[in-house]
């Protein structure tokens, strides 16, 4: 199969070389700087020591020789670095167990003309991937790749979505074309290691300086060295990410085309939409046994259980069915983006869902649909779902001896707790992301109003228009401040240069005004037709009451919340390496912090 690349792909692709290109050309530049600043500390140091043989030359020579042969060494580490895949979650299949799998996985190998994956594992997740461990010589030699398969992916797709999936993932290395990926990804990942990945680089340094005092010298030098260097590393990180992320997009609209061809472009389309479906269903039933450690409770299959919730939750969507699988529509997936701002984020790898799908319709090639489940492919699918949820949860260090919840139990037990962390269908999603309005007031109501008007569909939406609107405000006002790499932008259908954006703020502002006051006025009427139901029913100062106590509640929820944020902000440097200065400095400025915590603890006992 041949597929010709776009415009844009041959423009994004030059621009990625000449990116590539000018970062070899400063690397050889820092590789000559350092070779020569080695050398020169080297005859520096045997200089010092000959001029006068004792142990403070000899000291001071051998520092000076040592902050060299650092700076040198920092800047060819790369040459030494293996990045070699955690596969301790994996499930390695070969073809004897899958016979079926490995055919259809044949198959696409050939359309695709590309090279079969070296192994083939099952994961956890619900996703699919191509991998290899990289080092820096992965540029020039011929590397086997390794193909994932997620066990929550199987279970919730046809044969024809999987196989559509998995020809995505192989359609990234079909051409030769998309090597140029492969060397903008490994540059990427030299210069990534050589500014972030230092940590046993600094421990060396730092082993040098304890020999001695003098030394200790020496290593702040080869860090003033590397600082610099480091400096100039992260602008050409910032130089070819940029590029790479923009190749990197316009190589998953390739695959896509890859995919297309092979499984069609239906396939894909559908799979994409229920993806975030089936994650959120299989993090659900995840979380649900979070909740059941104490019990030291565990599933005997899992994925039997995200099947059930994410029909379940379909279900409670009203989300229609197609071949025992939700058909989600892509109307469907962004029904709450209520966000007028448009900005072509440079820094993301991948397109959005719906870029892919316009895409995906564009092409509509048309291929004969496998609709039977994916999972029908694997000659005993449950016994593997046992397998794989088994080595899952061995990793759960229990109190005691663990027990599996029956599947019956478990769909009881998670209907009962959606049910009670779900708002009734009848309040249509306005309070699934606002709390009543605390600041209303009684008041008469003027003219007769009816439940369903409180909560139509147009109320919702100013909900969501809020809050996407205050969402918009933060990013103009990041875009102002430089924050954003970008050039333009689009807000609500009409362009903007970045230099702009300050002048549009006030306009969001006024907008988020006005949208507040149309919530606040119907909180206002909801309140007071709730007001008027309870006085109806003899209960009006109970139900002022517990108003009431709702919003004192949430305030101090609210404020509670914050002083968590603002806690766990305060002690991060506790997860990094700080200098001693800096550590006690930190631990002053939480002092205050840290009375306010106790004074909440104290609230909480006596309680």
């Amino acid at each position: 199969m041949y597929i010709e690349v776009s415009q844009d792909f041959r423009k994004k692709t030059k621009a990625a070389v000449f990116s590539i290109a000018i970062f070899v050309f400063v690397y050889i530049l820092l590789f000559l700087f350092t070779i020569a600043l080695a050398l020169g500390c080297i005859a520096g140091g045997i200089a010092i020591i000959a001029a006068k043989p004792m142990f403070i030359t000899l000291m001071l020579g051998a520092g000076l020789a040592g902050t060299g042969l650092f700076v040198f060494f920092f800047i060819i580490k790369f040459l030494f670095k293996k990045h070699i895949n955690d596969r301790s979650d994996l499930t390695e299949i070969r073809r004897n167990d899958e016979p079926e799998l490995f055919r259809m996985i044949d198959k696409i190998v050939q359309e695709a003309g590309t090279n079969a994956p070296k192994k083939v594992y099952l994961s956890y997740d619900v996703n699919a991937s191509v991998f290899y461990d990289s080092s820096f010589w992965s540029m020039f030699l011929p590397i086997q790749k390794n193909l994932t398969i997620g066990m929550g992916l199987i279970n919730t797709t046809t044969k024809q979505e999987l196989k559509a999936i998995l020809s995505h993932e192989f359609g990234h290395f079909s051409q030769r074309s998309m090597k140029v990926g492969s060397y903008v990804y490994n540059v990427n990942q030299i210069i990534f290691n050589l500014v972030n990945d230092d940590e046993s680089y600094r421990n060396s340094v730092e082993k040098f300086a304890s020999i001695s005092g003098y030394f200790s010298i020496f290593a702040a030098l080869a860090f003033f060295f590397t600082g610099k260097i480091k400096w100039v590393l992260v602008k050409m990180y910032n130089f070819v990410n940029i590029r790479h992320m923009a190749l990197s997009r316009e190589m998953e609209f390739h695959a896509d085309e890859v995919a297309a061809n092979i499984a069609g472009s239906l396939a894909l389309e559908e799979s994409l939409l229920r993806l975030e479906l089936a994650n959120n269903s299989y993090q659900n039933v995840l979380s649900f046994y979070d909740n059941r450690y104490s019990k030291n409770e565990s599933s005997k299959n899992i994925y039997r259980e995200q099947f059930f919730v994410m029909n379940f939750l379909a279900e409670q969507s009203e989300v229609e069915s197609k071949n025992g699988l939700p058909n989600i529509q892509l109307s469907e997936s962004g029904l709450f983006n209520k966000s007028k701002l448009n900005i072509e984020n440079q820094w993301a790898s991948h397109p959005s869902q719906k870029e892919r799908i316009t895409k995906l319709r564009s092409l509509n090639i048309i291929k004969e649909q496998d609709n039977l489940p994916a999972k029908n492919i694997f000659k005993n699918f449950q016994k593997t779902e046992e397998q794989i949820t088994s080595k899952l949860f061995s990793r759960v260090q229990y109190q005691k001896q663990k027990t599996d919840l029956e599947f019956e139990e478990f769909r009881s037990e998670f209907e009962k707790q959606y049910q009670k962390d779900s708002f009734d269908k009848i309040f249509n999603a306005y309070y699934d992301n606002k709390n009543p309005d605390f600041t209303v007031k009684e008041s008469e109501l003027t003219d007769e109003i009816s439940f369903d008007e409180l909560f139509s569909k147009e109320k919702v939406e100013w909900v969501y228009t809020l809050i996407a609107l205050e969402s918009d405000l933060k990013t103009v006002e990041a875009i102002s401040k430089k924050e954003y790499a970008i050039k333009t932008f689009d807000y609500d259908g009409k362009k903007y240069k970045q230099t702009e954006a300050k002048t549009l703020i006030p306009t969001v502002k006024k907008a988020i005004e006005d949208i507040k006051e149309k919530i606040h006025q119907n909180d206002t009427v909801i309140y007071n037709y709730f007001t008027k139901k309870a006085e109806d029913h003899q209960k009006k100062a109970d139900f002022i009451q517990l108003y009431k106590s709702f919003g004192e509640y949430d305030a101090e929820y609210d404020d509670q919340y914050k002083l968590y944020i603002d806690l766990m902000n305060a002690t991060a440097f506790m997860n990094t390496k700080t200098p001693f200065e800096q550590i006690r400095k930190n631990f002053s400025d939480l002092k205050p912090l840290e009375e306010k915590l106790k004074y909440q603890i104290t609230v909480f006992l006596s309680e």
